[in-house]
């Protein structure tokens, strides 16, 4: 299944850093920012993050969460989010379910060699739970900005 903007965007519910779990529905009538990335501690991985994490009270202040997705699981996510002083949540989607569908477990190719993984994508999610804007294929630097600057645009 391919989304696009305007569709309603997959709920899902998955275990987040520190313990727990979050959904999406519980977050309904908040911005969403969602972005997936392929592995925590790598080098664009963490480029992101600390990206995001750097603009994360710009994007509080127009009433977005900022949410990371990956198949990697939780305790690596406890390790990442340490590491690197990171204040925003990641969720743990160790089966893949939420990124297939998302459309975002793909096939991918490195050194002639096939695998499956994470294609580096952002969505913004609306207030109303629908797709306002989707980032394929993110090249990370001056991304955050980027998404900041359509968050900022989408009504209040």
């Amino acid at each position: 299944m391919v989304l696009k903007e305007g569709d309603l965007a997959p709920d899902f519910t998955l275990a987040r850093d520190g313990g727990g779990s979050l959904s999406l529905a519980a977050l309904k009538g908040r911005l969403v920012v969602l972005y997936a990335y392929p592995k925590d501690d790598t080098p664009g991985c963490t480029k992101e993050a600390i990206a995001f994490n750097a603009l994360r009270r710009d994007f509080e202040a127009v009433g977005a969460e900022i949410i990371g997705i990956s198949p990697d699981p939780v305790k690596s996510h406890d390790r990442f989010k340490a590491k690197h002083g990171l204040d925003f949540p990641l969720v743990a989607d160790e089966t893949q379910e939420v990124l297939q569908a998302y459309g975002l477990w793909v096939e991918k190719s490195m050194y002639g060699r096939s695998y499956m993984g994470v294609e580096r994508t952002t969505f913004l999610i609306d207030r109303d739970g629908r797709i306002a804007r989707i980032w394929p294929k993110v090249k990370v630097p001056g991304h955050a900005e980027e998404v900041l600057a359509a968050a900022r645009a989408l009504p209040a």
